[in-house]
């Protein structure tokens, strides 16, 4: 009997937390700690924390209880120790996008300035891409490691990207499958949540934040991106981690290459001083941010890649988590080009058309188990801006299954037009802001 009332007790708390939310009412923090406690041990039922989360999106959490429910995940597992690594320690976290390899050029130029960079990331799901399903393309290279080689290579190359540990934030984890699948993934408490506690248990003294807006990111709008941009720069702030955020844009995919093999390929151009001009812009923009937040303001991110210490630091990086920087990547059996029926100017590409074009080709994935092609994408042919000729190739579709191509030129050739999502034009368009807004 002694077994059946807690777990009465147990179920009946889990309601109240429930019709507490659900009826629009604030959630106290011993609330909040039980709830995730009891989550991670398994306690809480799917179904129940489904119905709460769905709750928190419709009726929202205040500053206060998001603070605390992000300290309740962080509290769910382990928090790494950084104070062995001597340099000042900085990572980048973005909100995700299409062609955003940002992060595999940025991480060894900041390291290559005088900073460690400790950086957790992920694969992608859907439209967005992953940063360690691109870095899984250079052969050998492998993204788990220990939480001892993870500061060791941090001490010895400066620079890391690898997957979280299953110590870190558990709770987070549970929540994050679960979310997915319930449609609550937008509620910004969730994802301030989720993004800040993974970052602050990995023992960082310092986050650049990159939020994301427009059609091929989460935010579609510049006032949802700015609360979120808010309230994880307030987070950080509040656990003792310099923060700040920039919200970019993300309404045209990240330099020419979207997919994984071929992002990898173009940010090894970023680092060797080439490379398309918006991702060397976002990269340094980053960088000197990162950098200012590490107490390194007068460091120059510009100098480390004319100079070749940054992709000396690639090489280092890539080889100390077993991967062969020299190797050939992976190439698509597949490919076909899509060309233009008109002479003009590009004056939109769509980043979620592109995005998603990626991933039917097979280099996403619809569920966390789905297995992506390293060598399918997209490369871009012409940018907005770029001048256009009637037969001049616009967009390149790549993938192992010609099948695949099959199933998406058609989509592609007709969005190409004055009114489509990759619109032609007269004359050139004016050139857009990169960077958005500053938030500190």
């Amino acid at each position: 009997m002694t077994e059946l009332s807690n777990d009465s007790s147990k179920i009946s708390g889990v309601v109240d937390v429930i019709r507490t939310k659900r009826d629009g009412g604030r959630l106290s923090d011993a609330q909040i700690d039980w709830t995730i406690a009891a989550y991670t041990r398994g306690e809480i039922a799917d179904e129940q924390m489904s119905a709460l989360a769905m709750a928190i999106l419709l009726r929202g959490m205040d500053t206060a209880e998001i603070a605390r429910w992000t300290a309740a995940m962080i509290a769910s597992g382990e928090r790494l120790d950084l104070s062995g690594v001597p340099r000042p320690t900085v990572d980048k976290h973005s909100t995700g996008g299409v062609g955003d390899k940002i992060t595999l050029p940025l991480t060894p130029l900041v390291a290559a300035c005088g900073a460690a960079v400790p950086q957790l990331s992920g694969r992608g799901l859907g439209h967005t891409g992953g940063t360690l399903d691109k870095l899984e393309s250079i052969p050998g290279w492998r993204a788990e490691v220990t939480n001892a080689q993870f500061v060791s290579q941090l001490r010895d190359v400066g620079a890391v990207i690898c997957a979280a540990g299953d110590g870190l934030a558990p709770a987070d984890r549970k929540l994050y499958a679960l979310r997915d699948v319930t449609g609550t993934v937008e509620a910004i408490p969730l994802i301030a949540s989720s993004i800040m506690s993974k970052k602050i248990a990995e023992g960082t003294g310092a986050l650049v934040l990159d939020v994301k807006v427009g059609t091929g990111a989460f935010m579609s709008s510049v006032a949802d991106a700015r609360e979120l941009a808010r309230t994880m720069v307030d987070l950080g702030h509040a656990h003792g981690v310099r923060t700040v955020a920039l919200l970019t844009d993300m309404s045209t995919p990240l330099g020419r290459a979207v997919g994984n093999a071929v992002e990898v390929t173009e940010s090894v151009e970023v680092l060797a001083g080439g490379g398309p001009a918006d991702v060397i812009e976002l990269t340094l923009a980053l960088a000197r941010e990162m950098l200012d937040a590490a107490g390194l303001p007068d460091a120059d991110p510009a100098a480390a890649l004319r100079d070749g210490r940054a992709m000396d630091t690639w090489r280092a990086m890539i080889a100390a988590q077993g991967g062969d920087p020299h190797a050939p990547l992976p190439v698509a059996a597949e490919a076909e080009l899509i060309r233009a029926d008109r002479d003009g100017y590009v004056a939109a590409v769509d980043a979620r058309l592109i995005g998603l074009a990626a991933w039917r080709l097979g280099a996403g994935r619809a569920r966390k188990e789905d297995p992506v092609s390293a060598a399918a994408g997209v490369i871009l042919h012409r940018r907005p801006g770029e001048a256009v000729r009637a037969g001049d190739p616009i967009v390149e579709l790549r993938a192992d299954d010609p099948a695949r191509i099959a199933d998406v030129a058609p989509d592609i050739v007709a969005a190409i037009g004055p009114a489509g999502a990759i619109r032609l034009a007269d004359q050139p368009p004016s050139a857009p802001d990169l960077v958005l807004e500053r938030i500190d």
